[in-house]
């Protein structure tokens, strides 16, 4: 596998845009492999990653559930590289959208940022605690930079989903995105009169999620007899590279504000809304809608 990901970054290094696209698609063989169930032999599957063409074999691959992955030979592989940074592909990958932004937009540019921010989110699915990378403020910034009104729709929502991903269960990372004035870039964008409709869906959804009681960051999970043991690691390298000690709960500065919460602290649903409330009027809507229809499912982080 380490072969596989050393072509795949090779390419994804490149400053050549179908270079990139193959290093792009190399990952995507790779996770595709690891998530698809597949009468193939090593050799085959091999071949089938470092190939960029389609195959008619991808459509009719069955899915795996989360069990069956965590039990394949090839996720497991996958997960311990993941664990450090020379094998980190949410680390490349990042790497990548921030040379393609330097790039400017064209539309071939803008299918390779669509396609990088796809993996982004599939690669922190399946190995979490890649999720680390953004409670760094330069790949934060980056995710906000991609929510620019210079920017198409189709970037602009998959950035949004991209975040979500970033954020889920990691409130170290929401403690970063506010620090950036993530709020004021996703309300800002929303009350842009260009913005799509489609576009501004998606960041009423982000702001439910937003407003979602928090759990603690996924480096301190505890242990859950109901998930595969593989996803009970003890935190990575990757994470304990980003991660300080301590967990608690912000509370307010001397003047009342909001403090800053840092460490991976956690916030209370009133202290997000009283920060979204300086940037948008319908905060206390939104938390009554919020509590009465319990989107997904009442249960994100």
């Amino acid at each position: 596998m380490e072969q596989l990901l050393s072509l795949a970054f090779d390419n994804l290094s490149s400053y050549d845009g179908p270079k990139i696209r193959k290093g792009l698609r190399q990952v995507e063989g790779l996770l595709a492999n690891i998530c698809l169930s597949r009468a193939q032999s090593s050799r085959d599957r091999r071949a089938s990653i470092i190939s960029t063409r389609d195959t008619a074999e991808e459509e009719t691959a069955s899915s795996k559930n989360l069990e069956q992955i965590s039990e394949d030979p090839a996720f497991c592989e996958f997960f311990k590289l993941q664990e450090g940074f020379e094998w980190n592909v949410a680390l490349r990958l990042v790497q990548t959208l921030d040379r393609l932004l330097a790039r400017g937009a064209d539309g071939s540019n803008d299918l390779l940022i669509m396609s990088a921010l796809e993996l982004v989110q599939g690669v922190m699915l399946l190995h979490p605690p890649s999720k680390a990378l953004f409670s760094r403020e330069v790949y934060m910034n980056l995710l906000l930079d991609l929510l620019e009104p210079d920017f198409c729709p189709a970037i602009q929502s998959s950035t949004v989903v991209t975040l979500v991903t970033a954020l889920i269960d990691t409130p170290r990372n929401t403690r970063t995105f506010e620090a950036l004035d993530g709020l004021l870039t996703i309300t800002s964008l929303f009350r842009n009169r260009c913005t799509a409709r489609d576009v501004k869906l998606k960041l009423i959804e982000f702001l439910y999620f937003y407003l979602m009681p928090e759990t603690p960051s996924i480096p301190a999970a505890q242990p859950n007899p109901q998930l595969p043991g593989l996803l009970q690691r003890s935190p990575s390298k990757l994470a304990k590279a980003f991660v300080g000690g301590g967990h608690g709960r912000a509370g307010s500065d001397g003047n009342g504000r909001p403090r800053s919460a840092g460490d991976g602290e956690t916030r209370t649903q009133e202290e997000k809304q009283a920060l979204l409330g300086r940037h948008l009027s319908s905060v206390a809507e939104l938390v009554e809608d919020l509590k009465q229809n319990t989107p997904f499912g009442g249960v994100v982080g």
